[in-house]
């Protein structure tokens, strides 16, 4: 298997990984400008890009996940939220999805609460072992703080929901399992993250500032009292990532 993160625009972190003796790869939160980035490396691995997903429809940045699919002959994925959301065709996902890219198979969470639509992707080397290596949560969980909920309205619900989600569905991974997310220091997607690009669910769950209240009555509460600004240009920056502007 290989793996590579990239720092980019924005504070925020992609990633290209996938088996190279099968040949396959996966593209997940390609920001806009970085498109030829994951064509040079696909050559240079001498592999194909067979899915290009974007873990939600970002607000904080323009997407080129459409475009790379588009001059690779990827699958473009969404969560299957977004049917009645985006302008253009994509592969729906849903919660237990499973993509496979050669000896690496990519488990799709449905993990709503930064947006409805939030993904994170759990990830397995079959040829090191049966259980999960990583996990990519998106804005979901970040490295020191956890997502904002604030950016469908409704925030004390979203918030709810992202203590669902991340207790009920990550925080049950092993605790090895290594986490990489969305976004590191500098990202107006949640507060106080870090700047260290990964963690482990181990380390998040003892020291993780935003995981650390005891009821979800006191996570909702802390959480919706430290909000960021909204990015700028947030509106059309969805309304371009859902083509529609």
């Amino acid at each position: 298997m290989f793996f590579k993160q990239l720092a980019t625009k924005g504070s925020s972190l992609a990633y290209f990984f996938g088996c190279g003796g099968k040949g396959k790869a996966v593209a997940v939160d390609v920001v806009a400008g970085d498109e030829h980035w994951f064509v040079d490396q696909a050559y240079e691995a001498n592999v194909s890009i067979t899915h290009v997903i974007d873990t939600h429809v970002h607000a904080d940045h323009y997407s080129g996940g459409k475009r790379l699919a588009e001059m690779t002959g990827a699958q473009y994925c969404l969560h299957e939220n977004n049917v009645a959301v985006v302008n253009y065709e994509f592969q729906a996902l849903r919660d237990g999805s499973l993509i496979e890219a050669g000896n690496v198979v990519i488990k799709v969470v449905h993990t709503p609460g930064h947006t409805l639509d939030s993904i994170c992707l759990v990830v397995t080397d079959k040829r090191r072992a049966d259980q999960p290596w990583f996990v990519l949560t998106g804005d979901t969980l970040f490295v020191g703080a956890v997502g904002r909920p604030d950016l469908a309205g409704e925030q004390e619900k979203m918030a709810g929901m992202l203590y669902d989600s991340i207790t009920r569905k990550l925080l049950t991974l092993p605790h090895d399992v290594e986490i990489f997310p969305g976004h590191q220091a500098g990202s107006l997607c949640g507060a106080g993250l870090s700047g260290k690009p990964s963690s482990t669910i181990g380390f998040e769950k003892r020291f993780n500032a935003g995981l650390q209240h005891k009821t979800k009555e006191e996570f909702i509460k802390a959480l919706v009292l430290d909000i960021p600004p909204r990015p700028d240009d947030m509106t059309r920056m969805v309304a371009v990532n859902c083509g529609v502007a």
